[in-house]
């Protein structure tokens, strides 16, 4: 819900600000309307039908052999998005949340950017994709134990909207998470890294490099001819000289493109004077040529960095069965029900 809007309302009625909490509790509990907030007086509830309950209104609803979930999401205008809840053993799940409708970076193997741009999202269009992941992971028995915006868009170029979402996100009256459970992803926006690191919430930052080269990098990342290879790591290396956190570099391993240990061994260099992580990445089928990297060569991969003193892991795959898997969100419903 517009939280903005809703202290509007409350303002005009008199009523305690207390009230915008109950309504997140509605939320929180799945309640598909302000009839639900029965925490409210009647005429209150009648009062607040001027507005949407949701900021997005769910269109639709898949869920994975793996207990993956995602959701097809419209806002007020007609703007489409998804959002994705991964599930982890141990009761844990991550929401992977949109921040933009589309995405105007075109990076070559992502679903996403086929799309060409759409609108940036407000605040709460944000926040209300981690309430309904907040609500699905608790009527499953689990916890949301992380959010992520690896989901449509590059977040660094609508950074307002989603440093409020994060603000909201962390804060004791909306979800509680910790600030050190949020990463924010970006394909290599530079000025938004610098402001970032200004910030003075400690939410973690991911790069996706996806290649050791530039002639590599732009081929893949259009956006590269803009901002080369040597300029995003010298912004990484200001972010954690600036902020004392480490950057994940997330690494999308392509079969014959940028996957073998001579790719390694050109990578490991450009990340040694600096404080990185690598999170290796599976290939997710989309509707580009690529396809993913053989286990062999992965494994090759990562042996190589690990020789050269690189501190890399391997990020599995979830959600590929119902195009909710990393680089596969384009609004292709699968079948399911609305939620």
């Amino acid at each position: 819900m517009d939280r903005s809007r809703l202290a509007d309302l409350l303002e005009r009625r008199g009523e305690p600000s207390y009230r915008a909490r109950q309504a997140v509790e509605a939320q929180l509990a799945g309640a598909g309307g302000w009839d639900a907030v029965t925490a409210w007086p009647r005429a209150l509830r009648a009062a607040a039908e001027e507005l949407p309950f949701w900021s997005l209104g769910a269109l639709g609803r898949s869920r994975s052999r793996d207990g993956t979930v995602k959701w097809a999401l419209e806002g007020e205008d007609g703007a489409r998005v998804e959002a994705v809840l991964i599930a982890h053993a141990g009761g844990r799940r991550t929401v992977c949340l949109s921040s933009q409708a589309g995405c105007a970076l075109a990076c070559r193997f992502c679903a996403t950017g086929a799309l060409g741009p759409g609108r940036s999202l407000s605040r709460w269009e944000i926040l209300d994709q981690a309430l309904l992941a907040a609500a699905e992971a608790a009527r499953q028995g689990a916890r949301l134990a992380n959010v992520v915006f690896m989901g449509m868009g590059e977040p660094l170029q609508n950074l307002d909207e989603v440093l409020g979402a994060c603000d909201a996100i962390t804060a004791p009256e909306g979800l509680g998470c910790s600030p050190r459970h949020v990463a924010i992803s970006t394909v290599g926006w530079v000025p938004g890294i610098a402001r970032l690191a200004r910030h003075p919430l400690p939410v973690r930052l991911a790069v996706s490099l996806h290649a050791a080269d530039d002639v590599t990098r732009t081929a893949l990342m259009p956006l590269n001819a803009r901002y080369p290879i040597a300029s995003l790591l010298a912004a990484c290396r200001r972010y954690s000289d600036t902020t004392g956190r480490r950057v994940f570099v997330e690494y999308l391993l392509l079969d014959g493109v940028n996957d073998r240990v001579a790719d390694a061994r050109r990578l490991a260099p450009l990340l040694r004077d600096g404080n990185f992580h690598v999170n290796l990445i599976e290939y997710n089928p989309t509707l580009g040529d690529f396809r993913a990297s053989p286990p062999a060569r992965r494994a090759a991969f990562s042996r190589a960095l690990a020789a050269a003193g690189i501190r890399a892991s391997l990020r599995r795959s979830r959600g590929a069965d119902i195009d909710a898997a990393c680089g596969q969100l384009a609004l292709r419903q699968q079948a399911g029900a609305a939620a």
